[in-house]
């Protein structure tokens, strides 16, 4: 969504547009929770954090400013409630927790090895992603997989941004040590013999 878009979507949401919400939740919902489900690793409570998002704008859609960015609203809104969640039950997450995709679907008619290759990538990326704790993990998904800015991420993060790039960085570098750590099953590097 462009910008001029934006403002408009925002204007209609502002009106009480319930098009206008529609439209967001359709535009902003798969990512949002793609976003929960990878923090909380539980499908049930990333849905109850979603549908406490969208209560969220619709109580505050009159009242946002004409200038508002949905995507940096929503996800400070989603990473605010996990972290509520995550303080007031006092839940310390496993480091084994089922994986989830973090690359879209492949190419149509992609070749076996391919599959297998991208799928064992795949495997070994979410695996160093969950030993990341979660204010790590948070700033990988947030750039990485959700295409936000660094500046953007901070201000859902309610930091600076010189301190989430530093974030980012290490979260970096946590992700480079996990797979180095990793055996690696497939070797890209190798055909498959003779």
């Amino acid at each position: 969504m462009d910008q001029e878009d934006e403002r408009a979507t925002v204007a209609r949401l502002r009106a009480g547009d319930a098009e206008a919400f529609d439209d967001v939740y359709d535009l902003y919902r798969p990512r949002l929770f793609a976003f929960l489900l990878r923090m909380t690793r539980r499908r049930t409570l990333a849905e109850d954090l979603l549908d406490e998002t969208w209560l969220r704008l619709v109580s505050h859609a009159s009242t946002l400013e004409s200038g508002t960015r949905l995507a940096p609203w929503l996800f400070t809104v989603a990473r605010n409630l996990y972290w509520s969640y995550r303080r007031a039950v006092g839940v310390e997450e496993a480091h084994a927790p089922e994986l989830l995709s973090l690359w879209p679907a492949p190419q149509p008619w992609p070749s076996p090895f391919d599959l297998a290759a991208a799928a064992e990538l795949e495997r070994r990326v979410e695996i160093a992603l969950a030993t990341l704790s979660p204010q790590y993990r948070e700033v990988v998904l947030l750039v990485a997989h959700e295409g936000l800015t660094p500046g953007e991420a901070a201000v859902v993060c309610g930091t600076t941004p010189e301190a989430l790039r530093q974030r980012l960085s290490r979260a970096r570098a946590g992700i480079a040590r996990a797979l180095d750590a990793m055996p690696a099953i497939i070797r890209l590097d190798r055909g498959f013999g003779t």
